[in-house]
């Protein structure tokens, strides 16, 4: 029914904030990361995504289409609420919150409020192959030789080191010398992590 909101915002919080447009105020729930972007008495302009029941009638607000779009997956998961999908987008920026559920991360996700191991791993079956990483996200698996990054990334997990933290380290080597030797990738790495 909403698309966007344009006007005056009027009040800015880490939860909520009012936008005035035609002279009404309207309040929209936000997360974190929508709230970071915002400043009071500024022209905005907010998509909106609207929940309607019986007893309640809200407006959830977003800066990127991006954003928004992962709220709508979210709330599409069985046991993801609205206000659960906000938390995660609070605790989380969109691209990583995208990258955690395409990798598989389901220890990530547990980390946010609210989100024990079931509704996690519920959200990483229901949700990635519907949501697509950001471009530039996970680079390295995706370049012509990606055994050597492969096996040096096993060789680190198979040390007891996490995986995302060693994939961040890797990419990292990568980006700064390419076509290093498996051993050179972890040599570096190890110093790093």
């Amino acid at each position: 029914m909403f698309e966007y909101i344009k006007g005056t915002l009027t009040v800015a919080a880490p939860t909520h904030c009012v936008v005035e447009a035609a002279g009404v105020g309207y309040l929209l729930n936000i997360s974190l990361t929508t709230f970071e972007t915002l400043k009071e008495g500024s022209e905005v302009r907010l998509l909106v995504h609207p929940i309607y029941r019986e007893d309640n009638q809200q407006l959830f607000g977003f800066t990127t289409p991006e954003e928004r779009d992962l709220f709508r997956h979210l709330i599409g998961v069985s046991g993801v609420g609205a206000n659960t999908a906000r938390m995660m987008l609070s605790s989380m920026q969109p691209a990583e919150l995208i990258n955690a559920i395409a990798t598989e991360q389901v220890k990530a996700l547990k980390t946010i409020k609210g989100i024990g191991l079931r509704t996690a791993e519920r959200i990483v079956v229901d949700l990635k192959d519907k949501i697509k990483q950001p471009e530039g996200a996970g680079e390295i698996f995706a370049s012509k030789d990606n055994t050597t990054q492969d096996e040096a990334l096993s060789a680190l997990m198979m040390l007891g080191f996490p995986k995302k933290p060693a994939e961040k380290v890797i990419v990292q080597i990568l980006k700064a010398e390419a076509g290093l030797t498996v051993e050179a990738i972890i040599k570096r790495a190890l110093k790093q992590l």
